[in-house]
């Protein structure tokens, strides 16, 4: 069992968006900011989770702009607004790190760990054996895992994903429950 007591301002926050920032559309895309929909709480949670992360980063997969469903600019807009509002929570964002390849064997697409290297290049102080990473998807867990990291699966969008899993370490109805936990 992983122990939230060893954390401290060394540690790195790695978060999946939609589904734990933010409201996931089932089988469809958040193409735009009008789309966008914290999660209850996530704001004040985002807050929390800074006070104890130094470091606080984003890892998405977005097929929606690899098929043209949304542009860059699309996404960068979402972004954009979405950390502006973090902040005025008291919260901070470091990068945000995207993945709009297609295939599933890409090495940025979660499950594979190219965005934690990504990250690792930007941020050289990051040390997986002192990394979380927040998701709703067992691809989130197979991120952290191929990167060394701590996983902590919350259960917004997915409530039958059986636990415990070897591959999750720490479980949560949300966000704002592994907030509150530290």
């Amino acid at each position: 069992m992983f122990d939230l007591q060893k954390i401290d301002k060394n540690w790195t926050l790695f978060l999946d968006r939609d589904g734990v920032i933010n409201h996931d559309k089932d089988n469809d895309y958040i193409r735009n900011w009008e789309e966008f929909r914290f999660y209850d709480d996530n704001l004040a949670a985002l807050a929390t989770l800074s006070k104890h992360f130094t470091r606080v980063l984003i890892v998405t997969n977005q097929k929606g702009v690899g098929r043209g469903i949304m542009s860059v600019e699309d996404l960068t807009d979402i972004h954009d607004n979405m950390v502006t509002a973090i902040q005025k929570a008291g919260g901070h964002i470091d990068k945000i790190y995207y993945c709009p390849d297609l295939a599933d064997d890409s090495p940025n697409r979660k499950p594979n760990a190219g965005m934690a290297f990504q990250a690792k290049q930007d941020f050289p102080e990051i040390d997986f054996s002192k990394s979380i990473i927040v998701g709703n998807r067992i691809s989130d867990m197979g991120f952290g895992r191929n990167a060394g990291m701590h996983t902590v699966f919350v259960a917004t969008t997915h409530p039958e994903t059986p636990f415990p899993d070897p591959l999750i370490d720490l479980r949560f109805e949300h966000l704002a429950d592994f907030a509150k936990a530290l």
